[in-house]
């Protein structure tokens, strides 16, 4: 059978009440490749969201969100499919759904498909959908239909079939086809979508109409059924903008005006557009947003309402006017689309709004404008971002399939570096104009397939310049770009500037020459491998500095600054701030903080500043001082550290840290203690899958406490006044929030003690919605000669004494009162007070914890306690565990133990433990672990 292309018809019945669509679906699949196709591959993407197993619910577990997983089965949604026909024969295929992809069918056809010719299928089923806090499409709280990859589409082959499950990315990957939808539903609702309206029927009887849609050449599948539509039409001179992408305080006119300003900027960069109407909707921007201070709300968001409205409609528009021309593998290729996007809204605020800062108007407010972060241009975020994550050492390659980047570099920091990377290419290549040649490659491949090879040989011949670095360094590694001026020297008539490479690539740099802080030269340095000297005739200049106009998304450009005649602080100065800024890489910076903080009761609230050096973006050497009054204790209290991170590539081992630390701190009333922490720690990772959270790491440290009692104490003597403690640890980390697990080991040397210690942590939320959390410790003394009397250095049960002072304590030493009752499970991680709460020879104990009901739960702890001179003994404990934000903020309510009945003993209220986590850079590890 012979078409002239793909073709989809689907009549389409709505049922509101069982949140329902019975489809009576036909497919044209022509087979366009030189190869004799056997089967056809169909994306039945409702169907991944039909349990829990499928690989989008596995991506919502990786991304540490529990709605999934929690929600009830009639909320999760799942196809059914009744029958597939040749519509030729009119008979049943066989068909079946993959075992490791359930949103795809594979469909045996009855007569072999040669290269040219075309297959009709027949389809019936139903759509049970999926409720729409999952996606953001699917049925709505207020009853209404977001639908997106809701009808069958067939894959793409191009010499082999792209199928793809649903992982919550947006990137299907279809053929495009000529598309016509009848869909019959209740007479209340009215349809918004981007093809072509042909007509509109009514039943009265039934009280239902049908809305014929038809469109060609389609690949965009979404379709909005509302009661109460909320978008608007806006006529331009090049399509029509079907939108409800809103800003409060901006009238209808000014809206058109900022809608026709951005279609003749689109047709003008990216070609005419092939269809009537452009649709972009809420959801579109709301899953790809403005990112920084545009998020803020609208009383405190340092920008005009025209700008940020512009900027919203704007980038939205540009994804889908991409997406909609360019056929791209939107799994494999996505960077293509993606950098374009950024560079054309770099484009875009470079022609209209030249002046707009970072900080938009606050820029200009006093106070603020001394930042440097006041001096950068709005398009700075760009570099800013993707840099965020390359100075973490997770910046992954823009080549990268999209489903194996983390969600940092698959929503932001990868999108980012493509479009800062093309107008990097676009700087370089001065010999043409690129956005130029960007828009002939889009008129040229417009609707018909495209590989980013496609998009190289194209650049590739419009210029003279050798730009292999682009994509094969640039696109395809995680080689970083960092270029250093080692030398200038002068002689009568000439300046010899050596620079250097520090990675092993071959990307180019700009090399700027100024005098009186004004541009006087410029030029491009290419083929740097090592070291490179270049001569240039003697001249009024004063500085040399690479890429001073920041369009090198260059990973240091603290040693890009050379005077000709000057010392080291005359190249770099020093540079004093109020608060962490942006890095300025032209001077040394040294910020001030004050801090108001409460590390324990003792020493209350403590007022003081920190000194320090770190930016915006991380460093690799970091250094803190910090000098504080303690109001409670009335001393001088505060800490001090440095470190140093060597980060590594292309290995598991992907960081080294160096450290030293020390603090002088409360550890009761008038006494205080001295530590000081020489450490080094190895970071390894699974180098070929960022997703993957695991991680192992090797600490080596030496910890040295020195104690001292004031005349004021409560503690009469002190039994280890100052010790010296070698400990080394091994920890495998695995923070998953359906399977969460977390092994270490622990040896500790020391003058007077050796000891070793294993601790597993495992937690597991099951298919019923069921936490159990299973926790094992054994720790033993290799050799202990410290006094019989004192357990200072024992395994403790329930309250660790923490002689090493790593622990959170508000109270350490407190035996009674409610901060004696604070939990940090550790070591034996008992919850009741048991009379024998310390071993000095050898610890095992048991935990397990299971769900009763949402955040409550049972837990149970058993265990032996051996002490020197006596027989082990048999430990126990059981209660009620309050989970509100597990780590963070629980309560422990003991029932029964060694000791009886707790609950049915005076003062219970003493008895009950409470976690409780204060630190502000702990309570971010709840949203990092998301992002990164």
């Amino acid at each position: 059978m012979l078409y002239s292309q793909n073709s989809i018809d689907v009549n389409a019945l709505v049922d509101v009440e069982t949140k329902t669509i019975t489809i009576s679906q036909t497919i044209v699949y022509k087979n366009e490749s030189n190869t004799t196709l056997n089967e056809i591959f169909l994306h039945d993407w409702n169907n991944s969201f039909s349990n829990k197993s499928t690989p989008l619910a596995k991506r919502f577990e990786e991304e540490f969100s529990t709605k999934f997983h929690l929600a009830k089965s009639e909320q999760r949604g799942f196809t059914l499919l009744t029958s597939i026909n040749d519509t030729t024969n009119d008979e049943k295929l066989s068909f079946e759904y993959l075992k490791k992809h359930p949103d795809v069918i594979k469909v045996k056809l009855l007569q072999p498909l040669k290269s040219g010719e075309s297959y009709s299928l027949h389809l019936d089923y139903i759509l049970v959908l999926p409720d729409a806090s999952f996606t953001d499409y699917g049925f709505t709280k207020s009853k209404d239909f977001e639908l997106k990859y809701w009808y069958m589409t067939p894959a793409v082959y191009n010499g082999k079939w792209n199928y793809y499950s649903n992982k919550n990315l947006d990137d299907l990957f279809v053929p495009k086809a000529d598309v016509t939808i009848h869909i019959t539903h209740p007479n209340n609702y009215k349809v918004s979508s981007e093809l072509d309206l042909l007509n509109i029927s009514f039943d009265k009887e039934n009280k239902t109409q049908t809305t014929i849609l038809q469109g060609q050449n389609r690949v965009d599948t979404y379709l909005s059924l509302n009661k109460f539509p909320n978008y608007g039409l806006v006529q331009t001179d090049n399509f029509v903008v079907v939108s409800n992408i809103n800003e409060k305080g901006l009238v209808s006119e000014d809206k058109a005006i900022l809608t026709d300003r951005i279609t003749r900027f689109l047709n003008d960069n990216l070609g005419e557009y092939p269809h009537k109407q452009l649709l972009v909707s809420s959801i579109d921007y709301d899953k790809n947003p403005l990112y920084g201070l545009n998020q803020l709300p609208d009383f405190l968001r340092p920008f005009p309402d025209q700008f940020q409205y512009e900027l919203k409609l704007l980038k939205t528009s540009l994804k889908k006017y991409l997406n909609n021309i360019l056929l791209l593998n939107p799994r494999k290729e996505h960077w293509l689309s993606e950098g374009l996007q950024i560079y054309f809204m770099i484009k875009y605020v470079e022609t209209y709004y030249p002046d707009m800062k970072l900080l938009g108007t606050l820029a200009n407010v006093w106070g603020i404008r001394a930042f440097h972060a006041a001096d950068l241009d709005f398009n700075f975020q760009y570099f800013l971002y993707s840099m965020e994550i390359a100075r973490k050492n997770r910046d992954q390659p823009l080549n990268t399939s999209k489903d194996s980047l983390i969600k940092f570099n698959a929503n932001i920091a990868g999108k980012y570096k493509a479009g800062v990377g093309l107008n990097y290419l676009d700087d370089f290549a001065d010999d043409i104009d690129l956005s130029k040649h960007i828009s002939e490659f889009l008129k040229s491949y417009k609707l018909k397939k495209v590989l980013i090879s496609d998009f190289e040989t194209f650049i590739n011949a419009k210029t003279n310049k050798n730009i292999d670095w682009f994509f094969n360094d640039y696109v395809k590694t995680r080689k970083k770009i960092d270029f250093k001026i080692k030398t200038v020297k002068t002689t009568e008539d000439s300046i010899k500037i050596t620079l250097k490479n520090k990675r092993n690539n071959a990307m180019p740099i700009s090399l700027f020459k100024l005098s009186n802080d004004s541009v006087i030269g410029k030029q491009w340095v290419e083929n740097i491998s090592g070291t490179k000297t270049i001569n240039l005739p003697k001249d009024s200049t004063d500085k040399f500095i690479l890429d001073y106009d920041n369009r090198v998304p260059e990973f240091n450009q603290r040693d890009n600054y050379k005077s000709v005649n000057g010392s080291f602080l005359k190249n770099k100065p020093l540079q004093f701030r109020l608060f962490k800024d942006v890095e300025d890489p032209y001077y040394n910076q040294v910020f001030f903080m004050p801090l108001v903080e409460f590390n324990n009761i003792y020493d209350g609230l403590t007022l003081g500043t920190k000194v320090y050096n770190k930016t915006i973006l991380r460093k690799r050497l970091n250094y803190k001082f910090s000098p504080q009054y303690a109001t409670k204790s009335k001393s001088l209290t505060g800490s001090m550290s440095a470190f140093y991170t060597h980060n590594l590539q292309g290995q598991n081992l992907f960081d080294i840290t160096y450290g030293l630390s020390a603090g002088y701190r409360s550890f009761a009333q008038d006494a205080f203690f001295t530590r000081i922490r020489p450490s080094v720690s190895f970071s390894f990772r699974d180098d070929s899958d960022f997703r993957k959270d695991q991680v192992d790491r090797i600490t080596a440290r030496y910890v040295s406490i020195t104690r001292e009692l004031g005349t004021n104490a409560i503690i009469d003597e002190l039994d280890e006044p100052d010790y010296g403690v070698f400990n080394l640890r091994y920890t495998h980390f695995n923070p998953g929030i359906i399977n969460y697990s977390r092994f270490s080991t622990d040896l500790q040397i020391a003058d007077k003690f050796s000891k070793l210690s294993l601790n597993y942590e495992f937690r597991k939320l099951t298919k019923s919605n069921r936490n159990i959390n299973l926790r094992l410790f054994a720790g033993f003394f290799i050799d202990n000669n410290t006094d019989p009397n004192s357990n200072f250095f024992s395994f403790a049960l329930d309250r660790p004494t923490d002689y090493l002072f790593d622990l959170n304590y508000l109270g350490r030493s407190e035996d009674a009162g409610l901060f004696s009752q604070q939990l940090i499970v550790s070591e034996g991680g008992f919850k009741s007070v048991l009379e024998t709460p310390f071993a000095n020879q050898w610890m095992t104990t048991a935990s397990l914890t299971t769900s009763i009901w949402r955040y409550v739960q049972a837990y149970g702890d058993v265990g032996f306690v051996k002490n020197k001179f006596s027989s082990a003994n048999f430990v126990y404990d059981s209660g009620i565990r309050l989970n509100l934000v597990e780590d963070y903020f629980e309560l422990y309510f003991p029932i029964y133990s060694n000791r009886g009945w707790e609950i049915a003993q005076p003062n219970y209220d003493e008895r009950i433990r409470f976690i409780i986590t204060v630190d502000p850079q702990v309570l971010l590890g709840l949203f990092r672990r998301k992002w990164y």
